[in-house]
Order: structure tokens, then sequence, then C-alpha cells
């Protein structure tokens, strides 16, 4: 019996520190290997990125209001990111995804530069690692990272950094 206490003590507080120790992580330096799908379900892996642009992705859930504020700022400012590659991407249904787009992001959805996925494998949480939602990357093209940020209401640093990093 003691054996299993002590079994079941361990496994709480595995549970209890290892989402700290996650959370705590800075967000990925470089863009991580992945692979995610487009509406049509083809893949979508790092090998499709464009290599002469700045990359911006933005990991979003589409009930999270912080989420909707955030992409229609980026919408709003859209001027500014069309000079990067923006990439939506969300663990959600595709029914949730579209609804979202088409209600918050009608300004970026028909855009060239703006590619909307889906993290079915989940992977973003663990190559990215966000710290919560939204969660907005910008790399350079050489897919370094220029810029994390968490906070809607910092979409304009953003823009900053992208337009300090035009080339």
């Amino acid at each position: 019996m003691i054996f299993n206490m002590r079994n079941m003590f361990n496994a709480l507080v595995l549970l209890l520190v290892i989402p700290l120790s996650v959370s705590g992580q800075p967000p990925a330096q470089t863009v991580p290997d992945f692979e995610f799908f487009r509406f049509d379900k083809r893949p979508f892996t790092t090998m499709d990125l464009p290599k002469s642009k700045m990359l911006f992705f933005l990991f979003f859930d589409s009930d999270c209001d912080h989420c909707q504020h955030a992409i229609k700022s980026i919408g709003e400012q859209y001027q500014s990111f069309k000079k990067a590659s923006i990439f939506l991407i969300s663990m959600d249904g595709l029914d949730k995804m579209d609804h979202f787009m088409n209600t918050y992001g009608s300004k970026l959805k028909r855009e060239k530069n703006v590619t909307v996925l889906q993290d079915k494998l989940q992977q973003f949480i663990a190559k990215f690692k966000p710290v919560r939602y939204p969660s907005m990357f910008l790399y350079s093209s050489e897919k370094k990272l220029i810029d994390y940020e968490d906070n809607p209401e910092s979409v304009f640093r953003l823009v900053n950094a992208i337009n300090k990093n035009v080339k």
C-alpha cells in the first residue's frame, strides 16, 4: 500500500511541475519544423514557408476574446503586416476556424500573404512554446525570432518590428 501511495504522490508532483516548466520556457528562437494543414486538408510544412519574407505566426483559439481583438487589430493594420507572410494557426475544428475568420478576420481572409492553418496534430505548443492565447511570433526571412507578443494591445510593437526589419 505504501508503494502505491508513493507512486501516486510522485505522479501528482510530476503533474504539477511539468506544466510550470513548460510555461516558463522562452518562445522558439528559430522556426521549428512543423506540419499543419490547410483548409483543403493538404499538409503545410516548414518547407512551404517563403524564403524571402518575414514570417508572422499567430496562434489563436476561436473562443478567446483576446484572439478576436488581436485578429481585428491586425486586419486594421494590414498595410504594415502585408510586408510579412502571415500564418494564422489554431487547434480548433475547421468550422470554428472558418466562423472565426469570417467574423473577426474578414479583412485578412482573402489576402494573398495570409494562410490559415489547422494544427490537428497539436504540434504548435510543444514546438513554438507559446505562453498563452493569442501568441504572436515574428521571424526574419532567415527564420530567427525578431519579436514575440502575447498581449493583443501590443500589436503596435509588432508593426514597429516589421517596419524596422523590412529589407
